[in-house]
C-alpha cells in the first residue's frame, strides 16, 4: 500500500513533527509505503530523506501568482500517472485547496489531515470546496470545530516520540552547543512554541514578573522565528523582558535541535495559550520528557492535561498563572509526582508506533 503525503514544505512546526514522527515509526506498519510530496525544500524534506523517505518536489506555489499553482499542479498529476499511489493525505487546508482538485481527478481517496482548528479563513473555504473522502482530525476539539461535511471523519492523535535528553551542559548558547548552563539549583520553566502571540509567551513573561522577587527559578523560551510577524513578535518579548523587570533571568535560545535534551534539562513546562490549541505536540513531548505541564483550561489541552501530570489555569490570566508555577517552583515532589504521571499518559495517548498502525488501519481501509 503506497501512501503519498502532500504538504508545504517551507515552514517547520507541528505537521512537520508528525510527519518526521511517521517516517521514524514506520517500520510498525511495513505494509505502508510512505512518500511525501513537497512545494517547498525545506527543513523537513531534509529531515525526511534521512529517514530513507522518498519526497518528490512540486515547485514552489505562490497563491497569488496562478502559473505556479498550474505548474505544481501538472507537476503533482505528472507523478500520480508515473507512480501507483493507493491513497492521497493533505495536510492543512493550503496543499488541501492547491493539490486536492488533482487527487480527485486522478480518481484516489482524497484524505485531508486537519492539524489546526477550524476559523472560517477564506484558504479554509477555498479547501472545503473539494470534498475529501476522508478526514483526519487530530483532535476532538478539532474535530468539533470542521464544517458540515459527508466525509468520513476521523480522529487519530498525532504520534509523538522523546524520551528524556541526557545530553552535557555547555555555555554555548548556539547550535554547536547542547544545554546552555545556569546555575544548577535553579527551577527551570521552558517552553517550546512557534513565535506566534496566542501561544501565551507575553502573559508567562508577565506571571514571571509577579515572582520576580522569588529566588531560583529561570525561564527557557525555546521556538525561533520563521515570518517578519514572528520576528517582530519576538523582539517585543525581549522588549517586554527587559520591561519587566526580568530580562536577566529569561533566556531566548532560538531555534533549536536538541530540544529533547533540553526539555530533559527543565523543570516545568509552561505554555498559556490566549486561543485554543489544536493539540499539543508540545505537550506530549514535555510530558514524555518527564514534566509537569501548565497551560491554559482551552481546546485540545483538556484532553491530554489532567490533574494528574499538570495545571490548567484560565487563558490569559497571569495571576492564576504565576500562582500555579509558584506552587510547582515550591514543591519538588509535586512536580516529581505530575512529570511521573505525566509520562504514562503522553505513551497512552501518542505512542508512535500504536498511531502509526492505526493510521496505517485507515489507509488500508480507504484504499
Amino acid at each position: 500500500m503506497n501512501v503519498l503525503h502532500v504538504h508545504s514544505g517551507n515552514l517547520y512546526g507541528g505537521v512537520e513533527t508528525v510527519l518526521v514522527t511517521l517516517a521514524a515509526a514506520r517500520d510498525a506498519a511495513p505494509e505502508m509505503q510512505m512518500s511525501v510530496a513537497l512545494s517547498f525544500n525545506g527543513q523537513v524534506g531534509q529531515e525526511l530523506r534521512d529517514f530513507g523517505v522518498d519526497t518528490p518536489l512540486l515547485g514552489e506555489v505562490r497563491l497569488r501568482r496562478p502559473d505556479s499553482v498550474w505548474r505544481a499542479r501538472r507537476a503533482l498529476s505528472s507523478l500520480l500517472l508515473r507512480r501507483k499511489f493507493d491513497v492521497a493525505v493533505c495536510h492543512q487546508a493550503w496543499p488541501h485547496a492547491v493539490f486536492g482538485p488533482v487527487v480527485k481527478r486522478a480518481r484516489l481517496p482524497l484524505v485531508t489531515w486537519v492539524h489546526m482548528s477550524q476559523t472560517g479563513h477564506w484558504l479554509e473555504r477555498l479547501a472545503w470546496r473539494t470534498q475529501p473522502d476522508c478526514i483526519i482530525s487530530n483532535s476532538r476539539f478539532t474535530a468539533s470545530t470542521l464544517p458540515a461535511t459527508r466525509a468520513r471523519v476521523e480522529t487519530i492523535y498525532p504520534p509523538v516520540g522523546g524520551k528524556r535528553g541526557t545530553a552535557p551542559f555547555s555555555t554555548d548558547y548556539s547550535e554547536k552547543g547542547a544545554v546552555p548552563l545556569f546555575p544548577s539549583r535553579d527551577v527551570v520553566i521552558i517552553q517550546v512554541s512557534r513565535m506566534e502571540a496566542w501561544k501565551g509567551q507575553g502573559v508567562l513573561l508577565e506571571a514571571l514578573a509577579l515572582l520576580r522577587e522569588r529566588a531560583g527559578w529561570t525561564l527557557w523560551q525555546v521556538g525561533g522565528a520563521q515570518r517578519a510577524s514572528e520576528t517582530r513578535y519576538f523582539e517585543s518579548l525581549r522588549e517586554s523582558a527587559q520591561r519587566l523587570g526580568i530580562a536577566d533571568r529569561v533566556r531566548f535560545l532560538g531555534q533549536r535541535s536538541d530540544v529533547p535534551a533540553l526539555l530533559g534539562s527543565a523543570d516545568i513546562f509552561c505554555q498559556p495559550n490566549l486561543a485554543p490549541e489544536p493539540f499539543g505536540i508540545s505537550f506530549i513531548e514535555a510530558m514524555s520528557a518527564g514534566l509537569p505541564v501548565v497551560t491554559s483550561a482551552a481546546g485540545a489541552a483538556l484532553e491530554i492535561v489532567d490533574a494528574s501530570c499538570g495545571v490548567l489555569t484560565p487563558s490569559g490570566d497571569a495571576r492564576a498563572l504565576a500562582s500555579a508555577l509558584d506552587r510547582l517552583i515550591a514543591d519538588s515532589a509535586e512536580r516529581k509526582r505530575l512529570g511521573s504521571a505525566g509520562a504514562r499518559r503522553a505513551t497512552e495517548l501518542c505512542n508512535p508506533e500504536v498511531q502509526t498502525r492505526k493510521f496505517a488501519a485507515l489507509m488500508k481501509e480507504l484504499a
